[in-house]
């Protein structure tokens, strides 16, 4: 019977995953919880287990569905157009300017909302502001991609943009504070660095003069349970539209600051992003007239059955040997020093993501570091290299994250034609010398500073 529970746990967790590559149009939740189910009735996952599961997933989630209410109010104010208006003004008619305006947009979305939701706003904005520029498909991949790799990879910097980091923090006991800190500096020139390798292999196609904007009807960002490429006005209050939107912009960075001081001072995180949501509900209460009552049915629900799902599947692999499978594999590296470390867990981690996914690949590596009996300092630096690999690696193909199934979905939608050959040219060049050189730079950053 143990023989055909471990079976049964392993080929849920193949058909789960398998099944969200195959339809990635279907809400991811369907097959997660399906795949979930089943491996509680094989008996690998137990009732504690289910305990011990929500308490680690919960402030994660919390946290995550605050940052994302804050974006739905955020749309209801057409923040997110104005910000595209502004950098495409800025790119004034140049092409390249227009592709490092491009980055820096996505690059901000993710800090501000996540790594799902700023695929989810930039991709139909890009695909508007490309195509009344009257691009041809070649002309807009370099932004197109671009925008994808550095949408995805920004959620490496600061633990509160992507829920696999989150919950990962808990696993291993790190504050938020402490991964930003460790964190922070080695990711962000991480991403400089993966901004000018993009630049330099989409150089030959960049457009060096564009168009003028053509008339037509503002981009709409479908936030999560929206439809794609769907559009409509976002609507500000009346008065100097520019002061009240970087006063917007003041208040929510005012908010992701304050999780940081809550991680260090030892308030809890989910909490003080419930806050801020919760206030600027009431300022668009106050301006727009809108109660909050519409973010129960658009706040996307099921992204935390999903990460509960997705986590009793782990956890049964867990509990049937697959980390005590790994750490024998790993040891070796995690015990070898710092930067030995850093690029053993970051470069499995990468595989790992791009065979099945970052969201699994991310907890299994976690929990495998865990048993491994490592120092405090390794047992960090191993959790950032995995991070580092699950965040950036795995966009070396495009089933290694949700954010690049989403964004390949979103632009079928637009009739862009990307294919995986299309993509991986790019990738092979870009994402393997990024994620190495943003290993090493991590393993001297935590030796020097810490």
């Amino acid at each position: 019977m143990q023989d055909l529970a471990i079976w049964i746990t392993i080929l849920s967790f193949i058909f789960t995953v398998s099944f969200i590559f195959w339809r990635p149009t279907v809400n991811e939740a369907i097959p997660a919880t399906v795949g979930a189910f089943i491996v509680l009735l094989s008996g690998t996952v137990s009732l504690p287990d289910l305990w011990t599961i929500t308490e680690t997933i919960g402030g994660a989630a919390i946290t995550i569905m605050a940052t994302i209410v804050m974006a739905i109010v955020l749309e209801s104010f057409g923040f997110f157009h104005w910000v595209a208006e502004r950098l495409t003004e800025r790119s004034g008619g140049s092409g390249i300017k227009l592709f490092w305006y491009t980055n820096l947009l996505c690059f901000l979305m993710t800090l501000f909302v996540n790594n799902d939701g700023s695929i989810l706003i930039t991709t139909p904005i890009l695909l508007l502001i490309l195509h009344n520029l009257g691009l041809k498909n070649h002309q807009k991949l370099p932004y197109l991609i671009s925008g994808a790799l550095i949408a995805t990879a920004s959620s490496a910097p600061i633990g509160v943009s992507n829920i696999v980091n989150l919950i990962a923090l808990k696993i291993v006991h790190m504050s938020l504070y402490m991964h930003t800190a460790m964190m922070f500096i080695p990711a962000t020139l991480g991403l400089l660095f993966m901004s000018g390798l993009l630049f330099i292999v989409f150089y030959p196609v960049l457009p060096r003069k564009l168009n003028k904007l053509s008339a037509g009807p503002r981009p709409y960002s479908p936030m999560p349970g929206h439809h794609p490429l769907k559009y409509e006005q976002g609507t500000a209050p009346a008065g100097n539209r520019g002061a009240f939107m970087r006063n917007i912009i003041l208040f929510v960075l005012g908010v992701r600051i304050s999780l940081f001081v809550a991680s260090y001072v030892g308030f809890p995180v989910p909490v003080a992003a419930v806050i801020g949501s919760l206030v600027l509900l009431g300022w668009r209460w106050w301006n727009l007239k809108i109660p909050p009552t519409d973010m129960v049915r658009k706040t996307p629900w099921h992204i935390l059955i999903f990460a509960f799902s997705m986590y009793v599947i782990i956890y049964g692999l867990h509990n049937i040997g697959l980390t005590d499978l790994l750490i024998k594999y790993l040891s070796p590296f995690a015990h070898g020093g710092l930067l030995h470390a850093s690029i053993g867990m970051g470069v499995v981690v990468s595989l790992l993501s791009n065979l099945f996914n970052n969201h699994p690949a991310l907890m299994v590596g976690t929990l495998t570091l865990t048993n491994m009996g490592l120092d405090p300092v390794t047992l960090k630096i191993s959790y950032l290299a995995s991070v580092i690999g699950s965040d950036i690696g795995s966009l070396l193909l495009p089933i290694g994250t949700l954010a690049t199934l989403m964004w390949m979905h979103i632009l079928r939608k637009g009739n862009v034609k990307i294919s995986w050959g299309d993509y991986v040219k790019v990738t092979i060049l870009v994402i393997p010398l990024t994620v190495m050189f943003t290993l090493i730079l991590l393993s001297y950053w935590v030796y020097l500073v810490f």
